[in-house]
């Protein structure tokens, strides 16, 4: 997919101020069975088509509006994810505004997720 020079560079300058994560990281964590937060962000349609193994779903439609009432600890741990990893930096970025201090982007998202083969669930 082709994006935007201006969506990019908005991606781009949220990354300077947000933490990455790689999907082999947050699989370990799922393997481990560690407790975090783990929230695709992807619109309503992309996540009933298939989504990572354990994550739940709150797009960025709802995503500021929502979070304080689904995560009321601003320091608990938080990864998001989205298709590529655009759209979940945008959302850390924002939740890093909202005064959250354990976000994560998880770099290559969901299309990183399937093309190494980790566990996939479909609605």
């Amino acid at each position: 997919m082709r994006h935007n020079p201006g969506f990019l560079k908005l991606v781009e300058e949220a990354k300077k101020h947000i933490k990455e994560c790689t999907i082999a990281e947050v699989k370990a964590k799922l393997d481990r069975g560690e407790r975090f937060h783990f929230i695709d962000v992807r619109e309503d349609n992309e996540f009933a088509t298939d989504h990572a193994k354990g994550a739940v779903h709150l797009g960025r439609g709802i995503l500021e509006r929502d979070i304080e009432t689904v995560i009321p600890d601003k320091h608990a741990e938080i990864v998001l994810y989205c298709g590529g990893g655009f759209r979940s930096a945008l959302a850390a970025d924002n939740l890093r505004k909202m005064g959250y201090t354990n976000v994560s982007s998880m770099d290559g998202g969901i299309r990183a997720w399937r093309e190494v083969g980790y566990p996939i669930e479909k609605r």
